[in-house]
């Protein structure tokens, strides 16, 4: 059953995955990321993003989705998993609408044959996000050489956008990947959130969920950054049970009691 929030305040549920671009908390650090990805993508190159988990990655990615005009770019965005070079294929073929049958040599010409005829009789300049790239086995992100590799290399008809974790800067070091590192134009990163950025972040997510005012007092704001140490999916689930919990006890403000009591509740 879902909890009523309203007698705190909140007309929908807070702190959840559910925002769009322009509601969501502007972090200049996150817009500038964003920023330098469109700007690769525009001079026709391939870029990272690499940042630690609950740093805001996916909404860099959809900032980035929204400063590329539909008009002008075609965009395709696909969730990395740890498959093989033929099976990363096979969903990035899925992703652009493309049979995914055949051998590996005929599913890597079917997509730079599809990624020319966007670039060319379509007039769109095809994108292809890789989330989660730490996940990409070595061998399957050395094939992304071969997706970018047209007319020996003297075209850039695709750019490629690799996302994910730290281990993804590890994989690139290596030196038998230099070739694909080296088609980076850019590496962005991104960070956890200051003492006060937490503050701003949970009294802005309130007010888009509703609330006139944040309904947490000092206390509770200084440990939820305390435990959360500006981790934004962490501030969201403590926020989030916090909320549950006051609610719970019919309280009409959150305490540091009840982030204590949601920190034992969502971590063992």
């Amino acid at each position: 059953m879902s909890l009523d929030l309203s007698p705190l305040g909140f007309r929908k549920t807070p702190f959840t995955r559910e925002i769009s671009v322009p509601e969501r908390f502007a972090l200049p650090h996150q817009g500038e990321a964003a920023d330098a990805l469109a700007q690769a993508v525009r001079q026709r190159m391939s870029a990272a993003l690499i940042a630690p988990a609950g740093t805001g990655k996916t909404v860099a990615l959809r900032l980035l989705v929204s400063n590329l005009p539909e008009a002008r770019y075609h965009i395709r965005y696909v969730k990395v998993t740890g498959l093989s070079k033929r099976d990363l294929c096979k969903e990035i073929a899925a992703a652009c609408g493309l049979s995914s049958a055949g051998t590996y040599p005929a599913l890597v010409r079917k997509l730079q044959d599809a990624f020319e005829h966007t670039a060319g009789s379509d007039g769109l300049r095809p994108v292809l996000l890789l989330d989660e790239a730490h996940d990409l086995r070595p061998e399957s992100l050395a094939m992304l050489r071969l997706l970018t590799n047209f007319d020996m290399d003297s075209r850039l008809v695709v750019s490629v956008i690799l996302a994910g974790q730290p281990p993804l800067q590890t994989l690139l070091a290596r030196p038998e990947q230099a070739a694909v590192a080296q088609r980076l134009a850019h590496y962005g990163t991104l960070r956890l959130l200051s003492r006060d950025e937490t503050r701003d972040y949970v009294a802005h997510r309130s007010a888009v969920a509703g609330a006139p005012s944040p309904p947490f007092d000092a206390d509770a704001l200084e440990a939820i950054f305390e435990l959360s140490r500006g981790n934004l999916r962490a501030i969201d689930r403590l926020a989030l049970k916090a909320l549950d919990l006051a609610a719970r006890s019919n309280t009409s403000v959150v305490s540091s009691g009840d982030v204590l009591a949601a920190r034992k509740l969502l971590w063992p």
